[in-house]
């Protein structure tokens, strides 16, 4: 029958008109909207992976490198991307609701009267069968609904911008850890050289001590002293390998890696400042919180709340639609016929039980606990950069000092030494300044390991630390 191929058709046209992989199209053009990975990755179903890397335990990783394998490794990145995604979609949700919609349907039914009926005024005796089948398709517009849509569009692309800053945030943070990790790293090793060269020097006042208790010019104290110093000299260096061997794996897990995975690094280039850090705090302050990434989403997030309350004013007014519909009917037991229809339908809520009101109440409670937020990591900015600024100022004059006191400690160990072998000193004089050599020796790799790190907390303070960061001269 006709209204049965009607039927097949109009499911027909259904089924091609949702295929099984319509789903991971774009057309609305909002996936771009979204901000890229932290590396530029590839969209799904592309050929090359981004984030696929050589075998670490061949290849030596400079400070970049190790950068790069946390930023695509690391699960917060991959997190703050997704969510960005879900915000770009939801912006096609919005503007979904400027395109008209369409909807198909179809029925097919076999169906049984007992007598005492009418079917298409004619009356039925007895028990009837008969066919029945339906096809219909209509269609609406929204024509005006007082703005509602324009809020809920301008809702969803302040939230995808929140969204996005919050990405940008999240790169900032993992990269500042990827870069805190590679340096601690080295920071490790070398108070491991330097715990090895106090223990040469304990070894060698232990065996100048005993020397000299042999020969009687020294008493057993000064033998014990020195085996004392000897033996917390150890225990120093094990302690210092025991670190060294935490941050190795620390630095391999946060590549992405097992932390017994063995990981080949370049050195970095220690270099020391070569002038006293000084800028204009308030200027720096100033470009901070123009460049914050954290601080740019809460004030997406502000204008979200904003555009959530014009929404939930707009849902309590009326709306203006079109439709259209044709619909065609046949039976077994009378003609087929079909309709058309096409109107104008308005919608006026005119109670709803204070839906509205108590909607907007809460959107406008939303405001301010966002503009809170917002005020909340302004100040927080400028907190980060002053306590930032100050760690790199205190840094720089640090690692001079620091270098100075080696010297200074250096040349008393020296004069200690050599006072004790000539038998002019006595132990505890050496054991002093070889403890005081030692101690000098480690502050001065923390202060320019410190100074490193704190340099990329500045630029992180400051909403600028990327990769060109890394390249930057002292």
């Amino acid at each position: 029958m006709r209204a049965r191929g009607i039927v097949l058709a109009a499911a027909a046209g259904l089924s091609a008109a949702l295929p099984a992989h319509s789903f991971d199209a774009d057309p609305l053009s909002v996936r771009a909207l979204a901000a890229p990975t932290a590396r530029g990755a590839l969209e799904p179903g592309e050929a090359r992976a981004p984030c696929s890397f050589d075998d670490v335990a061949k290849t030596a990783l400079s400070l970049a490198d190790v950068v790069d394998r946390a930023l695509c490794n690391n699960p917060q990145t991959r997190i703050a991307w997704a969510n960005a995604r879900v915000q770009a979609a939801q912006v096609g949700v919005a503007r979904s609701a400027w395109w008209p919609t369409l909807a198909a349907s179809a029925s097919a039914s076999r169906n049984r009267q007992d007598g005492g009926t009418r079917i298409g005024g004619v009356p039925i005796s007895g028990t009837t069968q008969y066919n029945q089948e339906s096809a219909g398709l209509s269609a609406g517009y929204l024509l005006y609904d007082f703005g509602a849509r324009d809020a809920t569009l301008a809702n969803a692309l302040q939230t995808l911008a929140a969204a996005n800053f919050t990405h940008d945030a999240t790169v900032q943070k993992v990269f500042l850890a990827a870069v805190q990790t590679y340096y601690q790293f080295f920071a490790t090793r070398a108070a491991v050289d330097s715990a090895k060269e106090a223990e040469h020097s304990s070894l060698e006042s232990l065996k100048a001590a005993t020397a000299r208790y042999e020969t009687g010019a020294a008493t057993p104290a000064d033998k014990y002293q020195a085996q004392t110093a000897n033996s917390q000299a150890v225990l120093n260096r094990i302690q210092a390998e025991g670190s060294a061997k935490s941050a190795e794996g620390v630095l391999a897990n946060v590549i992405g890696l097992d932390a017994n995975r063995p990981v080949s690094l370049v050195p970095p280039k220690t270099a020391v400042p070569d002038r006293t850090f000084d800028s204009n705090l308030d200027q720096l302050i100033g470009a901070a919180r123009g460049r914050r990434a954290d601080l740019a989403a809460a004030e997406a997030q502000v204008k979200a709340a904003q555009a959530s309350v014009d929404a939930a004013r707009a849902a309590g007014l009326p709306t203006i639609s079109l439709s259209a519909g044709f619909n065609y009917s046949d039976t077994s037991l009378s003609s087929p016929f079909h309709s058309q229809s096409l109107g104008i339908a308005v919608n006026i809520p005119i109670f709803t039980g204070f839906n509205t009101t108590y909607r907007v109440q809460a959107a406008q409670a939303q405001v301010e606990s966002q503009l809170a937020q917002r005020d909340s990591i302004n100040l927080q900015v400028a907190l980060d950069v002053w306590q930032a600024y100050y760690t790199l100022t205190t840094n720089t004059q640090a690692v001079r000092s620091s270098a100075d006191l080696v010297a200074s400690a250096t040349q008393s160990e020296r004069v200690a030494s050599g006072r004790y072998k000539a038998g002019a000193g006595t132990i505890l004089d050496l054991l002093t300044a070889q403890s005081a050599l030692a101690s000098a020796r480690l502050q001065n790799i923390q202060t320019i390991f410190n100074w490193t790190i704190a340099k990329a907390v500045l630029a992180q303070a400051m909403g600028q630390l990327d990769f060109t960061a890394l390249e930057e001269k002292p």
